[in-house]
């Protein structure tokens, strides 16, 4: 497989991947798989929730295309890189920069993460399977660019020092 034809495979996954994750989140997610996904809508003092058993799935998909395509790197190897990366940006953002997971990034500047944080919180307002919107993960609807944009970004405001740290760092010097 030339290299372009890998770039173009992997692409087209990762792109497909974004339309399959909304298929799969709307039907079946919210769907006969509810009982599993219901654990995402709910505040819990768990670090992990049934829900996260889904990466197995995507993760073994890619796994097995990766193995069975790695001798002669033909188009599964490429597809399940696609996968794999899509499954890795979907942790970053969804895990880490929407729903903080691992506290390490905090307020975005940018307009397309503040659109696709609001666009998430609506998709959070239903505790149920139904009335949910908002279903994908990298596309947000235009009316979220919208409140995005209006909505001033967060500036970063560096802490005062309390009396207390400056006597201490006084005390110390």
């Amino acid at each position: 497989m030339t290299t372009t034809a890998a770039v173009a495979t992997t692409a087209a996954t990762f792109l497909g991947m974004e339309f399959i994750a909304w298929f799969m989140h709307k039907f079946v997610l919210h769907g006969p798989l509810w009982f599993l996904h219901r654990s995402h809508h709910v505040r819990h003092p768990h670090h992990f929730e049934r829900n996260d058993f889904f990466f197995l799935f995507y993760g073994s998909l890619s796994m097995l295309l990766i193995m069975y395509g790695a001798e002669t790197k033909d188009f599964r190897f490429w597809m399940g890189i696609g996968i794999a990366t899509y499954g890795s940006v979907y942790f970053f953002v969804h895990d880490v920069l929407i729903h903080g997971r691992l506290r390490f990034w905090r307020k975005s500047r940018s307009t397309y993460l503040r659109a696709l944080n609001m666009a998430h919180k609506m998709h959070h307002k239903a505790t149920t399977r139904d009335n949910s919107e908002e279903f994908g993960l990298l596309w947000v609807s235009p009316r979220y660019f919208t409140l995005a944009m209006r909505k001033p970004a967060p500036t970063r405001i560096l802490r005062q020092p309390t009396a207390r740290a400056e006597r201490s760092v006084e005390k110390n010097s």
